[in-house]
């Protein structure tokens, strides 16, 4: 028997029961592989995060770890009390996403999903801009973890990372999706995908700023590929994470 279990994992993790989680592969997952949340789920009971924040997720499969995190820190007794998923002591995991289907599409927004039924996430359905001035601020939210997977445009990864990095808590870390630009260089789409607009924002933005980042002296930035390492599996489409220096 492993040390991961993996039956929990297939029917919950990387599936709706029975059904693959939707973009999963951008994570390198599959049935029994977490693939780069496996990464997070670490970081998150590493650094004990109880306010988690996901910007951007079509099929919710980084949220649902973060709150699986959260719930195994209370198992173990490293938090303590009242154990509800979003609204008890161990703390919550919010979800940003316009759900203007730009760059894919959300299957989660029903609330008979078996997502939100079974993982129970706070949901801001706008665009994270209006999201962090109009509740995050408002709220005087402190952030733990924070995962950018929102606008892939150059402009788009720049803002959202300069404003929700005002909310980091000291020992907070962020985690950007998709920076692997080697991934992107070599992965192979239909026509009818790259003939749209924001393709190439989606293969340009992330890795773009993340080379920005590695200049900025404030920022400790580590770069998690695992592209080409096995060219016959599924493979992550990058993940950085970043602290401060």
């Amino acid at each position: 028997m492993g040390i991961l279990d993996k039956r929990y994992i297939k029917e919950n993790i990387t599936n709706n029961k029975d059904k693959p989680v939707t973009y999963r592969w951008t994570h390198g997952a599959t049935d029994d592989d977490l693939g780069d949340g496996l990464l997070i789920y670490s970081i998150i009971q590493y650094m004990r995060a109880k306010v988690c924040v996901c910007l951007g997720s079509g099929g919710g499969f980084i949220p649902r770890i973060m709150t699986r995190a959260r719930q195994d820190l209370h198992e173990a007794g490293i938090f303590e009390g009242d154990n509800g998923m979003s609204w008890g002591d161990i703390g919550v995991t919010f979800i940003v996403d316009a759900a203007n289907e730009i760059g894919g599409e959300v299957d989660w927004l029903n609330k008979d999903s078996f997502f939100r039924e079974t993982f129970c996430p706070r949901i801001i359905n706008d665009t994270t801009e209006k999201a962090y001035y109009n509740f995050f601020v408002k709220e005087d939210i402190k952030v733990d973890y924070l995962h950018i997977d929102a606008g892939h445009s150059y402009k788009d990864v720049k803002q959202d990372f300069e404003l929700y990095s005002k909310l980091l808590s000291p020992k907070g870390i962020v985690s950007i999706h998709d920076t692997d630009k080697s991934y992107s260089k070599d992965y192979i789409v239909t026509k009818d995908i790259k003939d749209q607009d924001h393709f190439h924002e989606f293969t340009d933005g992330p890795a773009k700023f993340m080379k920005e980042l590695l200049k900025d002296p404030k920022w400790n930035v580590l770069n998690l590929f695992n592209n080409g390492i096995l060219k016959t599996k599924p493979s992550s489409t990058g993940l950085t994470i970043v602290q401060h220096a």
